[in-house]
């Protein structure tokens, strides 16, 4: 009815998502709005959950005047239904004229005064990135493998806070851009983000305080929002923009929703001259040159001295691991990838090795007060760097690699024990071998020895080694549940006993050394059941178990038919 007024409580994210446009353009023609309330989630007490974000909203069947006022009230930011009820009655309010509502980019409905003037869409683009469908399956962190093996590229994700240089902790299974991704996720149609490749940027986060860092011009993910200068002459100018608390705040204005839409990040006002002038007092040298000191970043160089984690890193160093743009440092890794902790092979102890590389690391300025300082910075001040290696290098190890760690820690179950650390990636067939008969071999020799001249607890140093030596052979054998399942790959391509294929991740290999229970820590690894489905419509399952009978009679058949 003409003229009549009606109520509606509504989801919000249509006041400016840049998909309801039309319908936006549409009613500030037609409909004059009276009141619009943003009351954002956890309006309702009876309904939870961040997603259901809601407005209220007042309007009238009547074509607005020029100088129609809308009233505006925001009371998103309150956490409580009864919080959102109070400040609807003592929050300011706010009028605007309709019409500049209309005047907003993509006439979003939002309830701030414009800020006019150019748009940072005239100066840049942004582009969304990949969805593989299937991240277990070809998304890793870097250091699951020893080096970018074939058909792996560097991936850029999200940070959660703004920094010059991060987000660089994955690899994707790229091939070509025309392998088995494509079967998954990507079949007919184009790639996302393929315009920004080979560019340089900004990349933001599209969630959260669009937290931001500098892009390279990898392949990026989904969520991650790469913003890409018409003019590489602009970047700095953008960088300190999007770095800013200011464009938070002008995105906020024109999008509430919990995740941002690509096209708002540059729908929002940008004085280039301006944002020149403060990148010029910010960078006077120019943007920084690419560096990370974090292992957790393919950028970092593997330096023990300029790490923040100075002790992780000389461990891995130990064992033999380099990071793609590894440093040469003169230290000269563990031959076969196993260090043992107590004595073994006429090998000595690991943490006296440990102790030697770091001194070599540190020259000159290595002391005992330095590793003092080191252990304290790994929570185990006080303390000696053998009871560190023991008993808090792994779990530290598995926090900081995000629970896909690549040195392992094999062990009995005995402080007193025996206790090795390998790296994963050198542990085939042959090395597990080795780790059982020749470290762990010498080990057992050894207490037996002693348990025969009547030594206080070498009987049951000699059983717990004994009981490790069992699990481990059934890992090399490879029966349920001590085996490796990979559900991409069919029958016949399944690993019988310890056959790791690196490129199938921690996740997938770790799995027989978590059921026999060897591992010093239990990294959170779970194998339940993957989200989406395969692209013939099977469950994406992973907690199955083949015996290794089965698995060669299917080798055995392919073969013949091959």
């Amino acid at each position: 009815m003409q003229y009549g007024t009606y109520a509606l409580v509504t989801p919000q994210n249509w006041l400016f998502l840049s998909r309801y446009k039309a319908l936006r353009e549409r009613l500030l023609k037609t409909q004059s709005l009276d009141l619009v309330a943003r009351l954002g989630s956890g309006a309702f007490e009876t309904i939870s959950g961040e997603v259901v974000n809601v407005a209220l909203l007042a309007v009238t069947n009547v074509v607005p005047a020029s100088a129609h006022e809308v009233t505006g009230l925001n009371v998103s930011a309150y956490r409580s239904s009864n919080e959102k009820k109070r400040m609807l009655r003592m929050a300011p309010i706010k009028v605007l004229e309709q019409r500049k509502e209309a005047e907003n980019p993509d006439s979003r409905i939002a309830l701030e005064e414009s800020a006019g003037g150019t748009l940072l869409e005239k100066y840049a683009n942004a582009w969304q990135g990949i969805a593989s469908s299937d991240d277990p399956r070809f998304g890793r962190g870097f250091w699951e493998i020893p080096s970018l093996m074939e058909g792996w590229k560097f991936e850029q994700s999200t940070v959660e806070k703004t920094t010059s240089y991060g987000g660089r902790e994955h690899i994707l299974f790229w091939e070509d851009g025309h392998g088995k991704i494509t079967e998954v996720c990507q079949k007919g149609a184009t790639f996302r983000g393929a315009s920004a490749w080979g560019k340089l940027g900004v990349a933001l986060a599209q969630m959260g305080q669009l937290p931001c860092t500098m892009y390279s011009g990898e392949l990026f993910a989904i969520g991650s929002s790469a913003i890409i200068p018409d003019n590489p002459a602009h970047l700095p100018a953008i960088w300190a923009f999007c770095s800013s608390a200011e464009y938070k705040a002008e995105v906020r204005k024109v999008d509430q929703a919990l995740k941002v839409t690509n096209a708002t990040l540059v729908k929002v006002p940008f004085d280039l001259e301006h944002w020149q002038k403060v990148a010029d007092e910010q960078y006077p040298d120019g943007l920084p040159e690419p560096y990370s000191d974090d292992p957790t970043q393919w950028l970092f160089r593997g330096t023990v001295t300029d790490t923040t984690g100075p002790l992780q890193v000389a461990v891995a160093r130990l064992l033999g691991y380099r990071w793609p743009d590894q440093a040469e440092d003169g230290i000269e890794p563990d031959p076969d990838g196993i260090v043992c902790l107590p004595a073994v092979e006429d090998e000595l102890p690991a943490a006296e090795r440990l102790r030697s590389l770091l001194a070599r690391a540190h020259g000159e300025e290595w002391s005992p007060a330095l590793l003092d300082r080191l252990l304290a910075g790994a929570d185990h001040a006080g303390k000696d760097l053998g009871a560190w290696l023991r008993d808090k290098f792994f779990a530290q190890h598995c926090k900081l690699f995000h629970n896909r760690p690549f040195i392992w820690h094999v062990w009995d179950g005995r402080k007193d024990g025996f206790s090795a650390l390998v790296n994963y990636h050198r542990l085939d067939k042959a090395n597990l071998g080795r780790l059982i008969y020749t470290y762990l071999g010498d080990w057992i020799e050894a207490q037996a020895g002693a348990a025969r001249a009547g030594v206080t607890g070498a009987d049951l140093r000699l059983a717990a080694a004994q009981d490790l030596k069992q699990k481990l052979e059934a890992i090399l054998h490879g029966e349920p549940p001590h085996d490796i399942y990979v559900r991409w790959k069919p029958l016949h391509e399944q690993p019988i006993g310890w056959e790791p294929d690196l490129g199938d991740g921690v996740r997938l290999n770790i799995r027989p050394f978590m059921q026999a229970g060897v591992l010093r820590a239990r990294p959170n690894v779970k194998w339940t059941k993957d989200r989406g489905k395969n692209p013939d419509g099977s469950e994406r399952h992973n907690d199955l178990h083949f015996p290794r009978a089965e698995k060669e009679e299917a080798r055995k058949k392919h073969e013949s038919t091959s």
